[in-house]
């Protein structure tokens, strides 16, 4: 079930936090640069599983850190091969192939509650309008709590219903 809340996902209740990103993205804008700051080795970690093989938009990896949250990388966004190359723009097609990862990994792991952002509405480029009802289809009738967050507020815990 979707609740679509305001606030900053970064201090989500949430079992686990979706975030979009391209193959060896350097996580150096918006949420990315944000999860990388708390996990470095979410970071480091990412990087080595992109270079065990050529990862493509709508693959997912999910990382657990120490004290039990959990980031679930979604590739939404093509780029990042090659030194300095720097990531591209996603597509609905690929932020829909990794929801669909995304989807599989929550069944997977028995995630009890996940955190999402208006993904790959920033660096992505893409729209909300556009972004909105992929969520809704692939999320919308998990029997879990999906947060979106829709409105970023730095800072400010979101009202999360259970």
């Amino acid at each position: 079930m979707l609740h679509e809340v305001s606030g900053d996902i970064l201090l989500s209740d949430a079992q686990a936090i979706a975030h979009g990103l391209a193959a060896n993205d350097p996580m150096d804008q918006g949420l990315a640069l944000a999860l990388h700051k708390d996990y470095p080795a979410m970071h480091k970690d990412y990087h080595h599983w992109c270079h065990t093989q050529q990862r493509n938009p709508g693959d997912a990896w999910i990382w657990a850190s120490a004290d039990g949250k959990r980031i679930v990388n979604l590739i939404t966004q093509e780029g990042g091969y090659g030194h300095g190359a720097r990531p591209g723009k996603a597509s609905t097609r690929s932020v829909n192939a990794a929801l669909r990862s995304l989807k599989k990994i929550i069944k997977k792991e028995q995630l009890q509650s996940v955190a999402v952002p208006k993904l790959a509405t920033g660096v992505g480029g893409l729209s909300w309008d556009e972004v909105r009802p992929l969520i809704e289809n692939q999320l919308g009738e998990l029997d879990i709590p999906v947060y979106v967050y829709s409105d970023f507020v730095p800072g400010r815990k979101a009202s999360e219903p259970a």
